[in-house]
């Protein structure tokens, strides 16, 4: 039996009717590794909030860093809650209430494993373990590593609670096809080393926020992935791995919801949509 190709048209028409039910703005990459040309890009090149989708490059860079450097993945370092604004050098600190990785507060004071700040800050979101590392490893070698890796428009410029620097108009930002690129990085099972880019999808693959991309996809599906939310705002990005070994990137972001859940049902609903395409041998 032969198939007819998959006509791209149909993929953006379904998946434009989702973002037309939202009050947002809605951005889709969707990259098909095993088929290159089997890509939608919607709205991918336009600024977004970053939000917590900033944690994936900021675990590539720990581990670029203590790959390159003498301190290993599981050497320690100082846990601390007080950082320097970027705007003026004041005094902050990352609010507990405000911290979805409420139990690394409890280890202020203490030195805790590199690995460990870094899957808290992954799974958990959590924001005290992403001060932590940025302090360590720097915003602006982020952003440096971002470039050499041909990833033009996003950029890390300081952690998260720095309610100076925001108000400020001091953000960290991106656009969607500057994040399906780093995880097509990932992806490609050579980012750093073989080992540490299998550290970092492993990592990613035990994301406690699932109301996104897996949301409705079937348990067997994996996902790798980093969430991101701000009043307005919620973003999903990552690689969808299938059991049978096949994968695609898909990464969804979205601003100025009336309600963020109504990006996170659109975001859940262009998932499935792309998972069915994914699937299909032709576009019927």
């Amino acid at each position: 039996m032969v198939h007819s190709p998959k006509d791209p048209d149909i993929l953006r028409e379904r998946v434009q009717a989702v973002i037309a039910s939202v009050s947002g703005t809605v951005a889709v990459a969707y990259i098909n590794l095993e088929q290159p040309n089997d890509t939608l890009f919607i709205n991918s090149d336009e600024w977004f909030h970053a939000a917590s989708t900033m944690k994936t490059p900021v675990l590539i860079e720990a581990y670029k860093q203590a790959h390159t450097l003498s301190k290993g993945i599981h050497d320690s370092i100082l846990v601390h809650n007080q950082f320097k604004s970027i705007l003026d050098g004041s005094l902050f600190s990352v609010e507990l209430e405000r911290d979805s990785g409420k139990a690394m507060h409890q280890r202020i004071g203490q030195r805790v494993p590199i690995r460990e700040l870094l899957y808290d800050m992954i799974i958990n979101s959590g924001n005290l373990s992403t001060n932590v590392i940025i302090d360590w490893v720097g915003a602006n070698k982020v952003t440096q590593t971002l470039r050499q890796l041909g990833i033009q428009r996003m950029e890390v410029v300081r952690g998260v609670e720095d309610m100076k620097a925001f108000e400020a108009g001091l953000v960290n930002r991106t656009t969607a096809r500057d994040l399906a690129l780093l995880f097509q990085h990932l992806a490609s099972g050579m980012l750093i080393s073989k080992q540490a880019n299998q550290d970092m999808i492993d990592i990613l693959l035990d994301q406690q926020f699932k109301e996104m991309i897996p949301a409705a996809l079937p348990p067997e599906v994996k996902v790798a992935h980093k969430t991101g939310w701000i009043s307005g705002s919620v973003h999903d990005s990552g690689i969808v791995i299938l059991p049978d070994g096949r994968r695609y990137i898909l990464v969804i972001l979205t601003k100025d919801l009336s309600e963020n859940e109504e990006g996170t049902r659109a975001g859940a609903g262009i998932s499935t949509i792309i998972y069915k395409w994914f699937l299909s041998p032709d576009s019927k």
